[in-house]
């Protein structure tokens, strides 16, 4: 069985920038083991694979570890070639997620592609030792949301200067960690760490913004914020915070068109 697949760089309008990100856009389910191992050899961080049902694309995500339950830029990558490469005459796309709910994707202005996504529930915890140590640096404040742990430094070159020890922040019972500050050029910046999905670190990180968006609102009082991601590849990340849903937009560019054997 041959099987069409893309690889798009998201959150960005650079090629080799971005985070990359792999879709298969099937016409029936294949067997879990089959997608987890196709996402296991294509090694990105993430691999979407949606179906067609009624109106919507059932949309779900792998790591090479695991399924996982939100994924910002392979959803932003899948909408890309469904816009793309497969004549859809439409200006949004509703997605739903068995584990995350509906999601809707949106054609902006100027190359834009707006993710409207539910908003993480945060709270603010005491902070973990564990944490501490894996970062070499204590943070000002550490949150809990539904999958991950959000800290919050002082400022940019904070952020830029960690140098995480995986093999502490792997011991967490989390998705990941996601780090941020105030950007110096824009209103806040990030990293996010994933050892346990097989993800050291991720390039860009769009469900991580269903946490950021709503924290950096409330902290510095608006609705509409830039943001940039600071690991190696790097990404631009426009949001908007909307109480219980977050707008999360970016640009992407195709990489790779071809065929695998299933």
């Amino acid at each position: 069985m041959l099987q069409k697949l893309y690889q798009i760089d998201a959150f960005t309008d650079q090629l080799y920038s971005g985070n990359p990100a792999a879709v298969c856009i099937l016409e029936n389910w294949i067997q879990d083991s089959i997608m987890q191992k196709i996402a296991m050899e294509n090694n990105l961080a993430e691999t979407a694979f949606a179906v067609k049902e009624g109106s919507q694309y059932i949309i779900r995500w792998f790591t090479p570890e695991l399924e996982v339950d939100l994924c910002g830029h392979a959803t932003l990558a899948t909408a890309y070639v469904l816009f793309n490469y497969y004549n859809l005459n439409v200006s949004f796309i509703e997605f739903f997620s068995p584990r995350s709910g509906k999601l809707l994707v949106e054609k902006g202005e100027n190359g834009l592609l707006i993710l409207d996504f539910p908003t993480d529930d945060i709270q603010s915890i005491k902070q973990i030792q564990l944490l501490s140590d894996a970062l070499g640096k204590n943070p000002v404040q550490t949150l809990k949301g539904k999958t991950d742990y959000l800290l919050i430094y002082n400022n940019q070159e904070e952020i830029e200067q960690l140098r995480p020890n995986f093999f502490l922040l792997n011991q967490l019972a989390a998705r990941g960690v996601i780090v941020s500050a105030p950007g110096d050029e824009v209103d806040f910046v990030s990293r996010f760490f994933a050892p346990q999905c097989g993800v050291n670190e991720d390039p860009v990180t769009g469900s991580a913004h269903t946490s950021l968006i709503p924290y950096w609102s409330r902290a510095l009082g608006k609705s509409k914020l830039v943001a940039k991601q600071l690991s190696k590849r790097g990404g631009d990340i426009y949001c908007e915070f909307m109480d219980n849903r977050v707008k999360i937009a970016g640009r992407a560019v195709p990489y790779l068109k071809g065929q695998i054997i299933i």
